[in-house]
């Protein structure tokens, strides 16, 4: 060591030492201020200077830590909130329990299930171990805080019961006390002055524990002492069971946890300007090209294309039936699950609205089709039943008969008569009573009409056979 760095040294040294009795005589100088102001309440009358002495012994404690040796106060706090998440969990995994049983229990039997799951936990953490999940995890354990000797003792066993009769059995007494306010109080008819009083009592103690609690808090956060009101009614502490372990904080989660949400904003934000849809359309196409070569790879090559579907049923869309039934099935194994019925697919697979696809002539449902050829944004969609490269599509003609027109063989004429006929005259139309007179006469008139029709006819044919009898004279 050189002189100058002696020099430093010995003049750090008399700094502390300054400092360190700078700090004595402050230390001496308030304790005689707080003997002074001891001396004067205790010539107050005898209820005055019990209270101002209280008064001074609390503040004392409230800012002095001198002896407390107070455990974290972020530890005890995230002790707490993992045993609440703790029961949230449990709570969670016996209502997926008992969705079998009916969705209804877990509502009815909701403060039961609690205070089950309260009583395990304390039985298993607290009365056996002297501290809870979300303590042990801390490096946490409950202490007798009425010791004030420098070791650690343990809290006896009516301290524990205490503790579990007010966490275990309260809260489901309160909880079941609130619900039965609820279920009394139907909001349509008026309460009785009984339920009233009751609901406005049990709002003031609501309040008052609330105001108890944050009050107890707030000189937690000062001492770091009692963590909940009831740790302090009962006098327990939290505490590290030994002092050699050092308090290790581990930020691995939190640096984890920023790196994903980093790397999940910049792929939400990259992955659209690349088009990955358009990548995993590729992707996808050259895996079924490949896997039809290494399927036909060892067979003899047909000048005919076949698709993946190209056994089904012209009645079956097959992208419909792609879509009901697994696509790792190959064909024979399709073939034999349906040998029974003899019938591949189902009334569910049938085509709807049947388009054909241009230029295989394919024909599938027009939604699913239309639905294909839209995702691939005419790249063009491989057929499932012949594999050829579709990217238009157009309405099944197969249905629509159309009429072939034929050469006419024969000729027809038109012929008009010289005399113009004449104007048929109509009768007056005949009223309501004249119905059935009418209609006879109607009858009566067409009868007449056929009659002397027939014999104008028989007529016209003998003179037709007398003048051939006359020719042949």
């Amino acid at each position: 060591m050189t002189s100058s760095d002696f020099a430093l040294a010995q003049q750090r040294l008399a700094v502390r030492r300054q400092a360190r009795e700078q700090e004595a005589q402050a230390r001496i100088a308030a304790q005689q201020d707080a003997s002074r102001a001891a001396e004067q309440l205790r010539r107050l009358p005898y209820p005055l200077s019990r209270i101002g002495q209280a008064g001074i012994t609390t503040w004392d404690s409230i800012r002095g830590r001198e002896g407390t040796r107070p455990a974290f106060r972020v530890g005890q706090v995230d002790a707490e909130l993992l045993d609440e998440e703790l029961l949230e969990l449990l709570k969670g995994q016996v209502g997926e329990a008992l969705k079998y049983f009916g969705s209804h229990l877990q509502d009815d039997w909701s403060a039961e299930i609690m205070l089950a799951l309260r009583a395990v936990l304390f039985k298993l953490t607290i009365w056996d171990h002297d501290a809870t999940y979300g303590a042990a995890l801390q490096n946490l354990k409950f202490t007798d805080a009425r010791n004030k000797g420098p070791v650690l003792v343990s809290p006896s066993r009516w301290q524990k019961g205490l503790y579990g009769l007010f966490t275990v059995g309260g809260k489901y007494a309160w909880t079941r006390w609130e619900n039965w306010l609820v279920d009394n109080d139907n909001g349509y008819d008026e309460l009785s002055p009984t339920l009233r009083k009751l609901s406005r009592l049990s709002d003031i103690g609501s309040s008052l524990h609330s105001t108890a609690a944050f009050a107890s808090f707030l000189v937690f956060l000062v001492n770091g002492r009692y963590r909940t009101l009831l740790d302090r009614l009962l006098r327990l502490r939290l505490a590290p069971p030994t002092s050699q372990v050092s308090r290790e904080v581990s930020f691995e989660y939190l640096n984890r946890q920023l790196v994903w949400h980093a790397f999940t904003e910049f792929l939400l934000f990259v992955l659209p300007l690349v088009g990955i849809s358009r990548w995993r359309r590729w992707l996808a196409r050259a895996w079924r090209k490949t896997k039809s070569v290494m399927r036909n790879s060892g067979e003899e090559e047909l000048d005919l294309k076949s698709g993946e579907f190209a056994f089904l049923p012209e009645r079956t869309c097959a992208i419909c039936y792609q879509d009901q039934n697994s696509t790792t099935a190959s064909e024979a194994e399709i073939v034999a699950a349906s040998g029974a019925s003899g019938v591949i697919g189902s009334a569910q697979t049938d085509i709807t609205n049947p388009y054909e696809t241009i230029p295989c002539g394919c024909i599938y449902c027009f939604v699913c089709l239309a639905s294909r050829l839209e995702a691939e944004e005419g790249e063009g969609w491989t057929c499932l039943r012949c594999g050829e490269e579709v990217k238009e599509c157009k309405p099944w003609s197969g249905d629509v008969i159309e009429e072939v027109s034929k050469p006419a063989t024969t000729s027809k004429t038109v012929g008009f008569l010289d005399e113009p006929s004449e104007m048929a005259e109509l009768e007056p139309r005949p009223e309501e009573g004249d119905d059935s007179d009418g209609e006879r006469s109607a009858k009566d008139e067409d009868s007449g009409s056929d009659v002397s029709q027939l014999g104008e006819t028989e007529a016209y044919d003998e003179e037709e056979e007398g003048i051939l009898e006359e020719d042949d004279d």
